[in-house]
């Protein structure tokens, strides 16, 4: 393991401190909002938007859980209305999930509130806690963009 200096590692760690309470605060305050749904479905609703098509199996793959306990909050998503099965085009023994139009406008209501839900928190910085946040953005992207 490289050995970095000293300021290098505490932002590092200052870094995954604020981004985890970040995560943590959006989490918390957007679940309230979720329309019923748990974190996971509304997760899952996003990367079947994102995978039109995308099988069950793929999915928990994808998430790194069971198959019978994909297949669950699958089956949620369904009987709420928001995801559909499909035959897929290439094997039409195989069905595939794609987002319902109630599911799409689940989605957009979702996307807005947790804009809304940023925005607000964002507008309450000062004018040098907004330029120093927006020049962070750059980097935020660099480390995210590039894996070793």
């Amino acid at each position: 393991m490289p050995n970095y200096d000293q300021p290098v590692e505490r932002l590092s760690e200052d870094l995954r401190t604020a981004l985890k309470g970040l995560v943590r605060q959006m989490r918390r305050d957007t679940e309230r909002q979720e329309q019923g749904l748990s974190l996971m479905q509304a997760m899952l609703l996003h990367m079947i938007h994102e995978h039109p098509g995308i099988g069950v199996a793929e999915l928990a793959r994808m998430q790194q859980v069971r198959s019978p306990t994909m297949s669950g909050q699958v089956k949620a998503l369904e009987t709420a209305g928001l995801v559909e099965r499909a035959a897929q085009e290439h094997d039409r023994r195989r069905s595939g999930l794609h987002v319902s139009p109630a599911g799409h406008k689940a989605l957009h209501q979702l996307r807005d509130r947790r804009h809304d839900w940023l925005s607000q928190r964002i507008a309450r910085l000062s004018p040098d806690q907004m330029t120093a946040l927006a020049g962070a953005i750059d980097a935020l992207n660099f480390l995210a963009d590039h894996e070793d």
